[in-house]
């Protein structure tokens, strides 16, 4: 992506906020905020993605993509982020802000079913994730990250604004990191990093 100047960068977070306040107002349960990740968070999220890593790196509602930027940044090759998004106008943004990447419109709680075709299982590298988990049933959380490990072999990553775990953690079939609170977000948020045990 092109160099932006500070006027530039200004106007398109004022543009992308009202986006996703115009999203959120529609579908608040499945936008789970009404601003999008702020840049801190963003990289706090992407800071727990390897580049030396190998295969694509999901990334699982990225909304308008403040955190696809800041995993380009961090130095992951845009050609291998493959972008899950609900919201088709979310989706048009996305490929014309990162044209090199593959954003896929669906339904990310179906995961497999929607990367049917794209990706091979245990291929992807890592998985970053947007979505208001919280929202959904614990058995549905848990589903969702079984289905996302069978597509890789290493860390799901996960942003939070609730003091707990978006993952229930009892009997849990994985081991999860937790961030110091990160106050410079609004609200403020924690970052989840889980991964499956190696046997």
């Amino acid at each position: 992506m092109r160099e932006q100047s500070g006027a530039q960068r200004a106007a398109r977070r004022f543009g992308d906020a009202a986006q996703f306040l115009k999203s959120w107002a529609g579908k608040p349960l499945q936008i789970g905020s009404v601003t999008p990740s702020s840049r801190v968070l963003s990289r706090a999220m992407a800071a727990q993605v390897d580049p030396a890593s190998k295969g694509p790196v999901l990334e699982i509602g990225p909304g308008t993509g403040p955190i696809t930027q800041a995993l380009v940044e961090h130095g992951i090759d845009e050609a291998r982020l493959v972008l899950v998004e609900y919201d088709p106008d979310f989706c048009a943004l996305l490929r014309k802000r990162f044209p090199r990447a593959r954003v896929i419109q669906g339904d990310a709680y179906a995961l497999k079913k929607t990367l049917a075709g794209t990706l091979d299982l245990d291929m992807a590298a890592a998985a970053v994730c947007g979505l208001p988990l919280i929202t959904k049933p614990e058995p549905v959380r848990l589903d969702f990250l079984a289905s996302a490990f069978d597509l890789m072999h290493a860390p799901f990553v996960q942003f939070t604004y609730s003091m707990f775990s978006p993952i229930p953690l009892k009997n849990a079939f994985f081991t999860a990191q937790v961030s110091p609170r990160i106050w410079l977000n609004v609200p403020p948020a924690r970052v989840w990093t889980y991964r499956r045990p190696v046997n």
